[in-house]
């Protein structure tokens, strides 16, 4: 009996880690919203909303408390506020956490911009970890004159600026996709999440002039000790101008390059290909093929060669189209899959993977419960996917629930065979609970 019970409970926690660690890898690949200058709010109520505005790189511009809520119901000041930050800084988006009073604030804020007239929208954005960051050592060392609450609400409007250099500050453990992660074997779990964060960061690749130190260590080859280094080598020496300057930086050494170098990217620095996912020792190959076709360095730094494909056919002219990327592999004597590899970058320099991924979702208004009726279809984004189903905003104070069973007309073996964290999906309501405050939904539409 006990081996039966230990059996099936390693299994459960294997399969809970996978659902786990792909809800993570989901949120961390949510596409950035980018060139957008926010209104960062961080609800609350007795304490009040902590605002923060950014401009497009993520800076803090301002920052203000308003209370719009329980016990105050400011509302008339906190619109008179928000109106003056629109005005004064240009801002395009409200950001507003989903913690505590969080459906309070975004009625407030979506009725003033059905007032206000202004060109501004809004979203929502998960708030787990964010407490834990802007109380954490790593916050207090790169904010050191701005208090916890202040720390907090610039971290939800820079998690939508670029999720995946945001939440890497933060342990996994804490962004909260998951389902009984307290009774996991929590070794396995760090391991699993540590992984998933390296594999995404990896993937998406690296500024090496911009990118923060917890970033960096979740390169490949780079540790915390020595992702610290290149920052202060940075910091010193201004900015990067070319990969090979890595092994200027303390305990860098050429192994460590070797293996980080490729996920580093330099923009507008001395060799185009720096920008780039083309590893270093690929330059000379990459630079005989580049004149092989008639690419320059100046097609690569100003958006890459999009008739890649059609040069490399017409510089083969004797073979069938099939055979010229092998042909040219030959020629550089290098594997086929690498210089296709090298082809997908020169086509789009420094590509970024999450281009691919479903938009973020912006709101101009917002329903109450009283407000959803069964029959109803609406656009929601998926937060959360546990073994029998999926949770979705849909714009009220509750996430709704699509069971299994209402995923498909086909059988579902598995909630993420169908849908993953950060999807827009289109839904059916078949059932409200106004007692319990529980939406059914199905996506059999």
């Amino acid at each position: 009996e006990r081996d039966v019970r230990a059996s099936l409970t390693e299994r459960a926690q294997a399969e809970a880690i996978r659902v786990f660690a792909g809800n993570t890898e989901k949120l961390l690949m949510v596409p950035p919203v980018r060139g957008k200058r926010i209104i960062s709010i961080d609800p609350g109520y007795r304490t009040g909303c902590k605002v923060a505005v950014l401009d497009e790189t993520g800076k803090l511009l301002a920052y203000t408390t308003v209370y719009p809520t329980q016990p105050k119901n400011d509302v008339g000041g906190t619109e008179k506020v928000l109106a003056e930050i629109v005005r004064k800084y240009g801002t395009d988006v409200i950001v507003i956490g989903n913690g505590t009073a969080s459906r309070e604030t975004e009625e407030v804020v979506a009725a003033f911009i059905g007032k206000s007239g202004l060109n501004i929208e809004y979203t929502i954005v998960n708030e787990a970890g964010a407490s834990v960051y802007s109380a954490s050592k790593l916050a207090a060392e790169e904010y050191p004159d701005l208090d916890v609450t202040t720390r907090g609400a610039m971290s939800l409007g820079r998690r939508l600026q670029d999720p995946l250099a945001e939440l890497v500050k933060i342990d996994p453990k804490h962004i909260g996709v998951g389902q009984y992660q307290h009774d996991m074997n929590q070794k396995s779990l760090d391991t699993a999440l540590g992984g998933v964060v390296e594999d995404c960061v990896n993937k998406v690749g690296v500024d090496l002039n911009t990118a923060s130190p917890s970033l960096l260590s979740y390169v490949s080859g780079i540790n915390a000790a020595v992702a610290g280094n290149i920052v202060r080598y940075r910091e010193a020496n201004g900015r990067f101008k070319n990969r090979r300057e890595l092994l200027k930086v303390e305990k860098l050494g050429p192994k460590a390059y070797e293996q980080c170098a490729g996920f580093l990217r330099i923009i507008g620095g001395d060799e185009p290909l720096d920008a780039t996912g083309v590893h270093p020792e690929s330059y000379r190959q990459t630079k005989v093929m580049m004149q092989k076709i008639g690419i320059s360095g100046e097609d690569i730094a100003s958006g890459g060669a999009k008739d890649l494909g059609e040069r490399i056919v017409k510089a083969y002219p004797a073979l069938p189209r099939e055979a010229c990327v092998a042909a040219m592999a030959a020629e550089l004597g290098i594997g086929e899959p690498t210089v296709r590899d090298i082809i997908s970058e020169l086509r789009k320099p420094g590509r970024d993977p999450r281009e691919d991924a479903p938009p973020v979702v912006f709101r101009n208004d917002v329903r109450s419960f009283d407000d959803l009726k069964k029959g109803m279809e609406m656009t929601g984004t998926v937060r959360n996917v546990v073994d029998f189903g999926a949770f979705v905003d849909i714009g009220v104070k509750n996430d709704g629930l699509v069971h299994i069973s209402q995923m498909s007309d086909k059988y579902v073996k598995h909630p993420m065979d169908v849908v993953s964290v950060g999807d827009t999906v289109q839904v059916r309501i078949i059932g409200v609970d106004r007692e319990r405050g529980k939406i059914s939904l199905t996506m059999k539409l």
